[in-house]
């Protein structure tokens, strides 16, 4: 037994397959960090919207440009105008829902589809 000795460390082997999980993931982390920021955008302008006091009294064609503008200025490209819903459920009441999806190419032909769906209540 004295002859025999133990191999310590990262074989190349490994140290391989540990780069090859480390450049996917990264290549996923990429791909999917401009949708993330984009959606941050959506649902933020969808709460601004929500909080100002004339949201209210404004119909759902004058919401939805309101909107439209918003996502204009800040270079969202992924929501389209029938993407938003109005829905009036009583007098007091406004439901403002955005859902949509995304598909981003991952690699080859293989993409990634990433839906959202973002919803707030106005009470005028």
């Amino acid at each position: 037994m004295k002859g025999l000795h133990r191999q310590r460390g990262v074989t190349g082997i490994t140290m391989i397959l540990i780069m090859a999980l480390i450049a996917f993931f990264s290549l996923i982390a990429m791909r999917l960090f401009p949708v993330y920021l984009e959606h941050f955008k959506v649902s933020s302008h969808l709460e601004s919207l929500a909080v100002e006091e004339s949201t209210g009294k404004l119909s759902d064609n004058e919401i939805r440009k309101t909107l439209a503008k918003r996502f204009d200025i800040d270079d969202v490209e992924n929501v389209r105008p029938e993407d938003i819903f109005i829905e009036r459920p009583d007098r007091d009441t406004l439901i403002i829902a955005i859902e949509y999806e995304v598909r981003t190419p991952a690699f080859g032909n293989v993409d990634m589809v990433i839906s959202f769906i973002d919803e707030v209540e106005v009470n005028p």
